[in-house]
């Protein structure tokens, strides 16, 4: 009892689970460093293993729950996830237990339910609520003696800092399932080791949380004071990812490693310098903030015509976010991945200088970069940056704002808006694996092909269609009476009249619209196509206007029998790049 796990540990976590049995196969016995006279014996054998809550004094608390993640499953039939750990920069994504074979409605499987709980407390406003918060302890399964199965490596602690319901794919089929946002915390101060006698106090029925609080570590007890404004005090950071440098990982005897990704301890006597840089500014970084950032990027004029290194490097480190990749990026990658960008949606008279935004983005407020020496504090040539291969991307305020698909509808519409107008839209989204914002209906389901022997060329294609609600179009129809709403117009036909149904918060990827008569318009096709083409928007008074220069239009046409949700046309608003009409 009171053992202490160390991060970066691996255990033995074997079918025999007696706890008397200190080491097995030459790793410490997991059962024996968690043993409790208060705690049921823990369980890793899914990936989301609850210890059961106690009754306190202090009500109801849960005292910690386990994490599992197994790489060697990420995109099998099984585990369709690829969970991402940063534990360099404290930070890991981690994918809920939804399948594509579960009918129940997502978030109610055993691992998401808990975990949604689990953000609740997370999110709680005040430091009372915050104390009774479940702690999350995250392992990795690792290889060891010639076995992937047995071995788990501690990771450290973390908290849920947000969450997005995303589109998975899995035997052709999508389904919906949740992603999380884990900020790991510092250990430091506890010479990164984590008392097990802090959950033996959580579970003890007689314990109020307070005294249970006090055996927890630094970094928690000061998240609880100060909630996710504490984070960027308390998130685990190595010195070795402050240098951007790689710790590599070396696999002994038969041992497979995963590289670089689960980083040894830290040393305490690592004395290398900060890095050199611009100040930090100390402001809260907003919504608002941020977008008036992105509007208001220093660029370089060619031709008088903006340069669109910034912008394009900076939608680059956004598709990052909404693709589920960490927000720093090694130089290397940058280089190469920037470059193609720069040298396909670039102007023509630009050079590919991806070293360009991967330096001078700091001075926007929303770019961080790590890993340079003291003595490079003015720009350094290319060669330097390959030589040291230092990290750069989003600060760490600005992707947990664009990890809300909301905020990064409203983002990728400002800089495409101000810089990037005259792109090829669908091209650079496309490119982006942004496919989808530059129209308001989305992105179909995918379409299979494959090839098929003949005298001809054919293919055989296995559609996914979104189901769509006829009977709601039909009904949307009848009550305007095929009249556009937003020109009256009223098309005549051989044996009637004809008017199309919009969504205006598109079915397709990346919107996920609902399908209910509050998201339909009536439109002409003509209005249609520019609705849907994010030529026209309806601005919060009910005009219709043009997002070339928001002249108007008219006035939107309503019936009192159908109820348009405010909160859809928002969205389209903020897809048009008009955040604030």
């Amino acid at each position: 009892m009171g053992s202490q796990l160390r991060v970066g540990e691996v255990l033995r976590s074997a079918r025999n689970r007696n706890p008397e049995i200190a080491v097995i196969d030459g790793y410490r016995n997991i059962h024996h460093v968690t043993a409790s006279e208060h705690l049921a014996q823990i369980q890793l054998s899914k990936g989301i293993n609850p210890i059961a809550k106690v009754r306190t004094p202090s009500g109801q608390r849960r005292p910690a729950i386990l994490i599992r993640s197994s790489p060697w499953k990420a995109g099998s039939a099984e585990t369709p996830w690829h969970d991402v750990f940063d534990l360099d920069n404290g930070h890991i994504s981690y994918f809920g237990d939804h399948r594509v074979e579960h009918t129940i409605p997502v978030g109610s499987t055993q691992g998401n339910a808990l975990l949604l709980e689990a953000f609740a407390e997370h999110a709680a406003s005040s430091a009372d609520q915050r104390a009774q918060a479940v702690p999350l302890l995250v392992f990795a399964a690792v290889s060891r003696n010639k076995t992937p199965k047995g071995y788990v490596e501690f990771c450290g602690v973390a908290i849920i800092e947000g969450l997005e319901q995303i589109e998975q794919k899995a035997h052709g089929r999508s389904f919906p399932n949740y992603r999380y946002d884990l900020a790991v915390l510092d250990l430091s101060p506890e010479d990164d080791r984590l008392d097990w006698a802090w959950f033996e106090a959580r579970g003890n029925p007689g314990l109020r949380t307070d005294d249970a609080l006090a055996h927890a570590p630094c970094a928690w007890r000061e998240w609880v004071e100060h909630g996710h404004a504490a984070l960027p005090r308390v998130r685990r950071q190595t010195d070795d990812a402050a240098l951007g440098r790689a710790t590599p990982r070396r696999a002994s005897g038969d041992d497979r490693e995963l590289p670089g990704l689960f980083p040894v301890p830290r040393s305490s006597h690592d004395t290398t310098p900060p890095l050199p840089g611009p100040a930090k500014s100390s402001q809260q970084l907003t919504i608002g903030v941020l977008m008036d950032k992105l509007g208001s990027l220093q660029v370089h004029q060619n031709n008088g015509r903006p340069s669109r290194h910034k912008p394009l490097a900076l939608l680059w480190a956004v598709s990052r976010i909404a693709n589920g990749q960490p927000r720093l990026a090694p130089w290397r990658q940058l280089r190469d991945e920037v470059s193609g960008l720069l040298a396909e949606f670039g102007l023509p008279e630009s050079s590919t200088t991806p070293e360009y935004p991967f330096w001078h983005l700091r001075t926007s407020g929303l770019w961080d970069l790590n890993g340079l020496p003291p003595e490079h504090s003015v720009k350094p040539h290319a060669a330097t940056f390959d030589r040291l291969n230092p990290r750069a991307g989003l600060t760490e305020q600005a992707a947990n704002l664009l990890s809300d698909p909301f905020v990064r509808t409203q983002a990728i519409a400002v800089l495409r808006e101000t810089y990037l107008a005259d792109v090829d839209q669908p091209a650079l989204m496309e490119r982006l694996g942004l496919a989808g914002y530059e129209s308001a209906s989305g992105v179909p389901d995918d379409i299979d092909l494959e090839g098929e022997a003949g005298p001809a060329a054919r293919r055989t294609a296995t559609l996914s269609r979104i189901v769509r609600d006829t009977g709601l179009a039909a009904r949307a129809k009848q009550l305007h009476d095929d009249r556009c709403q937003v020109c009256g117009l009223q098309l005549p036909t051989r044996f009637g009249t004809y008017s199309e149904a919009a969504h205006i918060r598109g079915l397709g990827r990346p919107h996920h619209g609902s399908d209910k008569l509050s998201n339909l318009l009536v439109l002409c096709p003509n209005h249609h196509v520019q609705f849907d083409a994010l030529a026209i928007y309806i601005d919060t008074s009910g005009t219709v206007r043009t997002t070339t220069d928001d002249s108007s239009v008219g006035e939107l046409r309503r019936h009192p029998a159908h109820h348009i949700d405010e909160a859809h046309l928002r969205y389209h608003r903020a897809l048009c790049g008009r955040v604030h009409g």
